[in-house]
């Protein structure tokens, strides 16, 4: 029995059939191309595909990092900032502040 799969899904099909390959070596060549991803300002992944001569997405993805926080990290953050743990949105914008002056104040010549 075959299922049809749904209109708002069919974009999905690619990328759910598509394999992802992790690659062990060199750190120093690691970091070479995690380089030249960032001063191109596209993915270490886009960059590879570059390398390999493979398409790559031309549209500019949005930057931006991540973090994972747990509830503990948000209860020591609160502290930090003399919120409560449950105030999530307020100590992301606090968090936002400290790496901004982070980089003012170490970074930036």
């Amino acid at each position: 029995m075959s299922r049809k799969i749904p209109e708002k899904w069919q974009s999905s099909i690619k990328a759910v059939k598509a394999v992802q390959v992790a690659f062990d070596m060199d750190e120093k060549i690691q970091l070479a191309i995690r380089k030249q991803a960032l001063e191109a300002g596209i993915s270490p992944s886009e960059q590879i595909r570059d390398i390999l001569g493979l398409p790559t997405n031309k549209r500019p993805k949005r930057p931006r990092l991540t973090v994972s926080l747990s509830a503990d990290d948000y209860a020591l953050l609160g502290e930090k900032y003399d919120l409560l743990a449950e105030q999530q949105l307020e100590i992301k914008k606090k968090l936002m502040d400290d790496l901004i002056n982070y980089v003012d104040n170490t970074l930036i010549d």
